[in-house]
């Protein structure tokens, strides 16, 4: 039997994927992986983003700035993110966060562009989707800071920071996404970070067309290279693979709601 997974975190808008991505959900389908959820990472481009979820059934969409995009865009405004999450398919805000290793001059607007998305996620009830590189202490303070203020979800997409951030977004109740990097021989700190997690406080995902998996490392992901994460992450759990495709979208299914949802109602 087929398991039944979802891609939590790819981007369906790039150039890599024009015109295939029929021929994308396809091969997804094959291998059990029935719903995907594309990031937009500029609000300007929010409208052909969400014109490919509402084109396609098994996909779902966020929208927010990226932190690496924070200092070339226009900050966005909690009332801008709130009035997009009335769309049905809009099930994240995000992705957001901060990225001090190629972006660390623009902290100041990342940290501001964080906010404002925490503020959203609070508000519209929707998870928040973080992006997080080189910046584990202010990032630590800031969620923790927000969260005191008022309590929102959160997903720790392409987890890979360090043990405490993802103690830190545990303890919050937040969930850690694992992406292709889980897969790489060099990861085992990655792993271990995952092991020591609550399984179901875990999605996975692709960050699709970016870090595929083993065996494609180095090529073009895309959604159905999820099931490949997740066979590793069933081994990192001692789970069968069934059993852990299971677990992950049902974590799915709790963390973004409204997709789940969705689904229900088709």
């Amino acid at each position: 039997m087929t398991p039944n997974l979802v891609d939590s975190h790819c981007h369906l808008d790039f150039p890599d994927f024009e015109g295939e991505i029929e021929d994308i959900i396809a091969r997804a389908a094959k291998v059990g992986v029935n719903r995907m959820v594309t990031i937009c990472t500029r609000l300007k481009n929010e409208p052909s983003v969400r014109a490919i979820a509402e084109a396609h059934a098994p996909i779902f969409y966020a929208a927010g700035t990226h932190p690496m995009s924070a200092a070339e865009e226009p900050l966005a405004t909690v009332e801008e993110l709130v009035a997009l999450s009335k769309h049905p398919k809009m099930v994240g805000i995000g992705e957001t966060g901060l990225d001090y290793h190629y972006t660390s001059e623009s902290a100041q607007i990342q940290k501001d562009s964080l906010r404002i998305h925490i503020a959203a996620a609070r508000e519209t009830g929707l998870p928040l989707i973080i992006h997080a590189r080189a910046a584990d202490d202010d990032m630590a303070r800031i969620l923790s800071e927000e969260h005191a203020n008022g309590a929102y979800s959160c997903v720790m997409h392409c987890y890979c920071s360090g043990a405490e951030l993802a103690k830190t977004s545990l303890d919050l109740g937040f969930y850690l996404s694992m992406s292709g990097i889980a897969t790489f021989k060099n990861s085992q700190e990655v792993r271990d970070i995952f092991a020591a997690a609550p399984v179901d406080r875990v999605l996975v995902e692709t960050d699709a067309p970016y870090l595929a998996p083993t065996p494609y490392r180095g090529k073009r992901n895309e959604p159905a290279y999820t099931a490949n994460t997740a066979e590793v992450g069933a081994d990192v759990f001692k789970m069968d693979f069934a059993d852990f495709a299971a677990q992950t979208t049902a974590n799915f299914d709790r963390l973004f709601s409204k997709a789940a949802a969705h689904k229900a109602a088709a």
